[in-house]
């Protein structure tokens, strides 16, 4: 065949592929997830098996290894005992309270790890909503918002790097900016959940914490699976808000809601790859019908192309070892 153009040569041997790659996944684009409680022994997630509901000292050692090999941050979601959720979700800006006690010990422990924090009213109050809920069963909108900056303070006094609201409240961003500039966070960053939707991928997660909704779902409040442009209209929002990184969440399923924040907005993005998508994974290579480690580097890699800047993974630290020993 007369063919002055062949694609092909530029797939011919591992080293040409490695020079024309368009993405790049490595351990510093990966921002570990990490559950943890109040008791002193580490307990696996049925839910979501090979993750583990960390005991402080777990944590502080879990959180060690994964920055020794080169995860430069970690999220942070704590299982909180039913004794202490209330209707008002006091629990949630406690000075003494499990967050801000593992802040402060990661910090010491590991100075140059970013610690991010959840900032939501589920783990804390009795109905396993996001905010707030009034007696008519409404979502309470400014009532909640008021609660997360007193959250969001908590955690900065604590020494949270980045503080990241998940309740796809309205006002949130700009209301948690003013609240952390005046009280001299202003280094604090917020890492906005832009697009978070009301998705049914987040089962495993809700097993992990005991917070699932307790009535109804989560759809006033989080977004329509239909919707994508939608999306932009929160973008724009969060970015006139000050937020400094915006988040779609899952990430699989919304590599176009991804792909039109990166074109949309100058501000990073980051992805949620979620419980759901872990655990399909987890189960298809349990299977024997898929090679975890090949399919959690091509999924990963995917959400790259589509635009995120970074990766929320529960396969964060597998990834980090992977490429760490070459494999």
């Amino acid at each position: 065949m007369d063919l002055p153009i062949r694609p092909r040569r530029n797939r011919r041997t591992e080293a040409i592929r490695g020079l024309v790659r368009e993405t790049e996944l490595t351990a510093a684009h990966l921002i570990y997830p990490l559950f943890l409680h109040a008791g002193t022994a580490d307990q696996p997630i049925d839910s979501m098996p090979g993750c583990t509901r960390w005991s402080l000292a777990g944590l502080v050692k879990e959180a060690g290894e994964a920055h020794a090999l080169g995860i430069p941050a970690i999220v942070l979601f704590p299982a909180i005992s039913d004794k202490l959720k209330t209707k008002d979700a006091r629990e949630a800006w406690n000075a003494k309270g499990l967050v801000p006690k593992a802040i402060a010990a990661l910090k010491k422990a590991h100075p140059t790890l970013t610690v991010i924090t959840d900032v939501a009213l589920d783990p804390y109050n009795t109905d396993g909503h996001d905010g707030l809920v009034a007696d008519d069963g409404r979502i309470l909108n400014d009532e909640t918002v008021a609660a997360l900056v007193k959250q969001a303070l908590c955690h900065a006094t604590a020494g949270a790097d980045i503080v990241a609201p998940s309740d796809m409240m309205d006002g949130r961003v700009a209301a948690l900016r003013s609240a952390l500039d005046k009280a001299g966070f202003q280094d604090v960053a917020i890492m906005s959940y832009t697009a978070k939707y009301a998705s049914a991928y987040y089962g495993p997660f809700r097993g992990a914490l005991d917070s699932a909704p307790k009535f109804g779902d989560k759809k006033t409040y989080q977004m329509d699976y239909a919707n994508a442009r939608e999306a932009l209209r929160e973008a724009s929002l969060d970015e006139a808000e000050g937020a400094d990184i915006m988040m779609v969440k899952p990430a699989v399923p919304y590599l176009d809601v991804i792909y039109r924040l990166r074109q949309h907005s100058p501000l990073p993005v980051a992805a949620y790859h979620v419980s759901g998508e872990y655990l399909m994974i987890k189960a298809a290579a349990a299977s024997g019908w898929l090679d975890e480690k090949k399919i959690v580097l091509e999924t990963l890699t995917s959400i790259r192309r589509a635009g995120a800047d970074m990766i929320l993974t529960y396969f964060a630290k597998d990834v980090a070892t992977w490429q760490s020993e070459g494999r």
